[in-house]
């Protein structure tokens, strides 16, 4: 594999399609902080992951490594995790490549799945598919891999993602044949086959048999039937093809989609909570019982809880255990979206320490760098209403700097702390929706005094928010007393 990044300078341009050496370092993504500890962790984070880049000349085309490096390869799961990172380091033009990839490869001969790991050769990776009737898979991919599609349009603008042929041939087929082919129906997520697609000459001692179909993320139960995440994903995919249906206007069949949503929602608060554990079951088993293992951390990476107190009481169960690193990776994005600033800043320190076995796994850099930005800083983005968000998440004391963030196909800079935050816009005018937490009738921005709204942030957090135009090749400066 060819490296991309000299140890130190991180000489790169973070845009979508650049090319090598083609800009000056100006250019590049760069994070600043009062907080020595965790700017090196972000530089360390920036560093790794951008050495996980792939060459571009390698028969698959333009791609990054997302699944052991051993095997130079990307997996549907860790790509749907590290995309958004990997568009904030530029290297959109892989996302493009590779979600297209997964999109277009999925077949009635596979039961409507695409090919869980492509390799750098541009072929399923051995390790994982012998042939359309052996092979491994896990069911939640098609959903995270929509979902991720989702965030990549909101983020970048690229409609692509949600219509462009093979994507919109993907999505219809993954919320239909799909779930058809494998009993995942709202009423069949307890009664359907350990095995739906098995064939004549199944073997269970052949992991490509056994697996082909995990009903979860969670691969160490051996008659799993149905994984708590993989409902969550249903969820969350129905929920996200309906938002797709409504950019396009189609609102009655997006409506229809929405209560699939709510159906598989409902399905998990009314048949997975533990009231004596006080705590979500993760997965039943083909015997018929309830049991624990992993899987928590997926109902927050796919928004599916509005319970509160089991909201929280799922965030100390996660924080209370020791987690492999793949899980851990995935902690300081959904932290942030909660609070718990000291938290995520721990696990970013933990996930890029030199120290801790397992961090060059590439989902690790990745998620400490989305953590830093998305976690802590709380930027997001809207193409649909052409609007940034921004909620700062970090400790009190800290003030935090982003600069040159490639987002709406223009770029950013910000900087935050509790009481002020800044936007300097290098494109066309942009709205931007800057947020405050706690209860502030007034924002002050650009020395002038404006009335600000409140808002519930996931039902726990109340914040004070003001929608401001930032004019282009401008900057904005926002305070709050």
């Amino acid at each position: 594999m060819i490296r991309f990044i000299a140890a130190a300078s991180l000489w790169l341009t973070f845009q979508p399609g650049f090319h090598h050496g083609c800009m000056a370092q100006s250019e590049t993504l760069k994070f600043r902080s009062t907080d020595a500890a965790l700017q090196t962790a972000f530089d360390r984070a920036a560093e790794m992951a951008l050495s996980h880049r792939g060459n571009p000349a390698d028969p698959v085309g333009d791609w990054y490594e997302a699944a052991l490096p051993s095997r130079f390869a990307f997996c549907m799961r860790d790509v749907a995790h590290q995309s958004m990172a990997a568009e904030m380091l530029g290297l959109g033009k892989a996302n493009s490549n590779m979600f297209s990839l997964f999109a277009k490869n999925i077949s009635d001969s596979k039961d409507w799945c695409s090919y869980w790991e492509i390799n750098k050769e541009g072929k399923p990776a051995p390790a994982d598919y012998r042939n359309d009737d052996e092979f491994w898979y896990n069911l939640n991919a098609n959903f995270d891999v929509m979902n991720a599609a989702w965030k990549l349009y909101l983020w970048t603008g690229e409609k692509r993602y949600i219509n462009g042929p093979e994507f919109a041939d993907f999505h219809r087929k993954s919320v239909r044949e799909y779930v058809e082919r494998w009993v995942l129906q709202p009423d069949s997520l307890l009664s359907r086959p350990l095995h739906p697609n098995a064939h004549a000459a199944y073997n269970d001692k052949d992991a490509f048999h056994r697996c082909r179909g995990l009903a979860s993320y969670s691969e160490g139960v051996h008659d799993l039937k149905m994984g708590v995440d993989l409902i969550a994903s249903l969820s969350r995919g129905m929920q996200t093809y309906a938002d797709m249906l409504r950019v396009e206007g189609k609102t009655t069949e997006a409506s229809a989609f929405d209560q699939k949503a709510e159906l598989y929602r409902r399905h998990i608060e009314d048949k997975w909570w533990s009231e004596k554990e006080d705590k979500y079951f993760t997965y039943y088993s083909s015997k018929g019982v309830f049991g624990y293992t992993e899987g928590e951390t997926f109902l927050l990476w796919f928004d599916v809880l509005k319970d509160t107190t089991r909201t929280r009481k799922t965030i100390d169960q996660i924080l209370a255990r020791d987690w492999n690193m793949e899980n851990q990776s995935y902690f300081p994005y959904v932290l942030g979206q909660y609070g718990y600033p000291e938290q995520i800043r721990s696990q970013i320190l933990h996930l890029t320490d030199p120290a801790t076995k397992r961090r060059e796994y590439p989902e690790v850099s990745y998620g400490a760098v989305q953590g830093v930005v998305q976690g802590i800083m709380g930027i997001d983005a809207d193409v649909r209403v052409n609007r940034i968000t921004t909620l700062f998440n970090g400790r009190a004391a800290d003030t935090h700097t982003i600069e040159n963030l490639p987002v709406l196909q223009r770029k950013i800079s910000v900087t935050e702390g509790a009481k002020t935050a800044s936007l300097r816009n290098a494109g066309p005018a942009l709205q931007w929706r800057v947020m405050f937490a706690g209860k502030h009738p007034f924002i002050m921005v650009n020395g002038t005094r404006r009335k600000a709204s409140q808002m519930v942030v996931k039902g726990s957090r109340t914040v004070s928010f003001l929608d401001v135009t930032v004019p282009a090749n401008q900057q904005l400066v926002a305070r709050v007393p």
